[in-house]
């Protein structure tokens, strides 16, 4: 797993019975240090991995961010975070799924295979996530008009402003909670390891 300090995914793999490892160049904050490779990814990409699924950092690249592109082209870090999604993309690894929020890289590499939203697997949140996918299937999810009968799909909830609009908790976070924004939710993690595991 990529660029996954959290381990969420490395776990549920784990839970199945495969020999996964997250990698991140900080420390792991899922409790299973003896199952983290703290480093940059792209020193281990070449070891015959049989899969990978990467998380890259999306600050220079989801358009939640946009209002700062423009310094973010200036001072090369948007290309900076290109040339490293499109590494992790074009790694020499026979299953790959990219995993990003709504961004500039359904423009400059490929649209995305897939959206899906957390509450789609049974986290309530809304949030948009884009999955490139190679020789790997979409994530199967069940859709909403069964959502009664089925146990994974799950309303979306949404804070109300005092003006009456809606918007996800992770729109209320702020700037300075990218950490938290960025943590992968159970519900799609569970559903990685089952289907694709």
């Amino acid at each position: 797993m990529a660029c996954e300090e959290s381990q969420a995914v490395c776990k549920e793999f784990r839970r199945r019975g495969h020999e996964a490892y997250s990698c991140d160049i900080q420390d792991c904050s899922g409790g299973k240090p003896w199952w983290h490779i703290k480093g940059d990814v792209l020193e281990i990409i070449n070891d015959n991995w049989d899969m990978m699924i990467a998380f890259p950092p999306c600050t220079d690249l989801a358009v939640s961010g946009a209002a700062w592109f423009e310094k973010k082209i200036k001072d090369g870090r948007q290309q900076a975070s290109i040339d490293f999604f499109m590494k992790l993309v074009n790694a020499p690894i026979p299953k790959i799924a990219m995993e990003n929020p709504i961004g500039i890289m359904s423009n400059l590499y490929r649209k995305p295979d897939q959206i899906i939203h957390p509450y789609y697997f049974g986290d309530p949140e809304p949030k948009a996530t884009c999955l490139w996918l190679k020789n790997l299937p979409k994530l199967e999810h069940f859709p909403q008009s069964d959502m009664f009968n089925e146990k994974t799909w799950v309303e979306p909830e949404y804070i109300i402003s005092s003006d009456g609009k809606k918007y996800s908790r992770i729109h209320w976070l702020g700037g300075g909670s990218g950490k938290e924004r960025s943590k992968f939710y159970p519900g799609i993690s569970k559903a990685m390891a089952d289907q694709w595991g």
